[in-house]
């Protein structure tokens, strides 16, 4: 089997981290959230509400939901499951979060996907510190990796020999420092693939460099204002090419968006997503997406 190794084909299977399991309870809420670095607290009941509605999105577009389980050993931050791991065609690499109170995940990830059968190329070692918010792929042979407070330079000398039979460009991008170490930014923060040639962006944060690269290789921009990137209106999620998911509330990228032809589904994430600044993209980790190339040749065996 190929695993994934693009942000936008039609996504086969995910993996994600029910708000049972991650937030727990109220009181478990109550206990953690300053640590973690929440906004404000979530409401338990009302979380669970909207990660429902977030999952029958899923459901239409996704044959396979994996759930991670509970764990003593890991904070009401592993409700965003994209960041542990990042795959590649042949399986996952296990990282190791720039965020010390994230990194446990990793060990609860690893024994996950074992016990799934799904490959582990992978991990990083030593000093390497690296979060999958900060590992893009443009399309399946390029990949693109952010080098800032979440991920260092030693991590991506890592990724890139791991990936480097894969990749065809490995582009090393240099994340600003804007609002400190203690702020959750990934590359991921200021871009979502939506299709090969669209992604959504929020510029202000972006390396020229980068976003000029975007531009060269004929990437049309949707250009997120800065009130909607507040409300996570960069992060948006892919189930297949031009059709994505988003946090409810962000009308002009929404727009754009359907004026560049997409299909776009809502979510309240007020709970889930906002008040951790975690959108649906951090939400899910995709395991596995068919090329539609591939989806129509399997369909005619």
């Amino acid at each position: 089997m190929k695993y994934s190794s693009s942000m936008y084909q039609p996504l086969e299977r995910v993996i994600v981290k029910h708000p049972a399991d991650a937030f727990i309870s109220q009181e478990h809420i109550g206990k953690e959230w300053r640590k973690v670095n929440y906004l404000s607290e979530p409401d338990y009941e009302e979380a669970q509400k909207e990660y429902a509605e977030f999952i029958a999105l899923l459901e239409q577009h996704v044959p396979t939901i994996d759930y991670l389980p509970k764990s003593e050993e890991v904070s009401m931050d592993s409700i965003y499951a994209h960041d542990p791991v990042k795959f590649t065609p042949e399986g996952a690499i296990i990282l190791k979060s720039g965020k010390a109170l994230r990194q446990p995940e990793a060990e609860v990830y690893k024994k996950f996907l074992a016990e799934k059968g799904i490959p582990i190329i992978g991990e990083l070692t030593g000093d390497a510190t690296s979060d999958g918010g900060d590992i893009v792929w443009l399309d399946d042979r390029v990949l693109a990796v952010g080098n800032g407070y979440r991920t260092n330079a030693e991590a991506i000398r890592q990724i890139k020999e791991m990936t480097a039979h894969m990749v065809d460009e490995f582009i090393e991008v240099q994340l600003p420092h804007a609002d400190g170490e203690e702020e959750c930014l990934h590359l991921m923060s200021f871009i979502s693939m939506v299709d090969q040639d669209l992604a959504v962006v929020y510029s202000p944060l972006m390396p020229v460099a980068f976003r000029k690269l975007l531009l060269s290789r004929g990437i049309q921009l949707i250009e997120v204002p800065k009130a909607e990137y507040d409300l996570l209106g960069c992060n948006v999620l892919a189930v297949a090419p031009r059709v994505c998911i988003m946090v409810a509330g962000n009308e002009s990228t929404k727009q754009q968006l359907e004026q560049a032809g997409a299909t776009v589904y809502e979510y309240k994430g007020e709970e889930i997503s906002v008040k951790g600044t975690g959108g649906p993209t951090c939400l899910t980790s995709p395991a596995v997406r068919v090329p539609i190339s591939e989806k129509r040749s399997l369909s005619h065996v």
